[in-house]
């Protein structure tokens, strides 16, 4: 195993492995994951392969299996020696990274080997896209084109929903986003019932408190973290690539907010798709997202096919 490479330094706090390193972690942990289930689990334009999961997210579901179980006794420990045995605090995961890069694909094979584990039976997945201020409020404020930008989240709404989950209240209400509709569902919920496991997915989980600021954040609740990371060129390649299947498929939908760029002609639909994607989440990545990479506890490294080829793992 070599380490050090992370942060190209002999001070990174990280230890990094190659795909094959990693793969070699996996054990004898088995395969629950049938081919026809992965398909099921996938985004749109974000090809995972059985070997993919054998060799990434299988070592991976052990390492989070062996730390929730860590952290599962340590907190009936701490039950024990405060007189208040019978409580549950779901372990919460994050998982962070740029528009296109495959979060999605990632927390659902994540959730779905993670519940096969006998100790965490229970795993729930939650986007930060349901606590994006709706259209209206953005509108209203001149943010529709910062939208995924910091600014654009009720942050207040997301920090009441970590705390109740923390504190392990049931029955947690979390809001509902359309990616068809681009907003936020008003009349939509997801129950969260004290798993034991949440995932959470999103752009800007991982922002630091303002300076000075010495109120709870976002990331203060998260157990584990993942950074999902690929080259801005692949980004913008993948990014431009669904939107030109979307527009062949989502955007044809009468009910899409994206429904004026479905008529466009193959030039004129790339052009769109890189213009807005250098001017909005080009940017959101190199302001708000690239910046929090190296507060995660894990770094998985994307090449040109979709296929993590280095994971950076940080050290206790």
């Amino acid at each position: 195993m070599r380490q050090d490479r992370c942060l190209g330094s002999d001070l990174s706090p990280y230890r990094t492995f190659t795909r094959a390193e990693w793969a070699a972690l996996r054990a004898d942990t088995p395969l629950t994951l049938r081919p026809d289930e992965l398909v099921a689990l996938q985004s749109m334009n974000d090809p995972i392969s059985l070997d993919e999961v054998v060799e990434i997210y299988l070592p991976l579901s052990r390492l989070l299996a062996l730390y929730v179980a860590a952290t599962q006794g340590l907190f009936r420990a701490t039950e024990r020696f405060l007189g208040s045995e019978g409580g549950k605090v779901p372990y919460i995961i994050a998982v962070a990274g740029s528009v296109a890069v495959g979060k999605s694909t990632a927390s659902r094979v994540l959730t779905t080997l993670l519940s096969r584990w006998s100790n965490t039976p229970k795993v729930q997945l939650v986007t930060t896209d349901g606590f994006l201020l709706p259209n209206a409020k953005l509108a209203a404020e001149g943010l529709m084109e910062r939208k995924g930008f910091p600014e654009s989240y009720d942050a207040a709404s997301i920090l009441r929903f970590l705390s109740r989950i923390k504190a392990g209240e049931k029955n947690v209400e979390a809001p509902v986003y359309s990616h068809l509709l681009y907003d936020v569902m008003q009349d939509e919920k997801i129950l969260v019932d004290r798993p034991d496991i949440l995932i959470i997915e999103g752009l800007n989980v991982l922002q630091p408190p303002p300076p000075g600021c010495s109120t709870p954040f976002v990331s203060d609740y998260f157990d584990f973290s993942i950074y999902l990371d690929a080259e801005q060129s692949t980004l913008s390649d993948w990014y431009v690539s669904r939107f030109m299947k979307l527009r062949e498929t989502a955007f044809r939908d009468p009910r899409s907010y994206f429904k004026k760029y479905a008529d466009l002609s193959d030039q004129e639909a790339r052009e769109t798709a890189l213009e807005i994607w250098t001017r909005i989440n080009l940017r959101n990545l190199q302001e708000n997202i690239l910046p929090t990479r190296e507060r995660a506890s894990l770094i998985l490294t994307k090449d040109s096919r979709h296929r993590i080829s280095d994971v950076a793992l940080r050290r206790l």
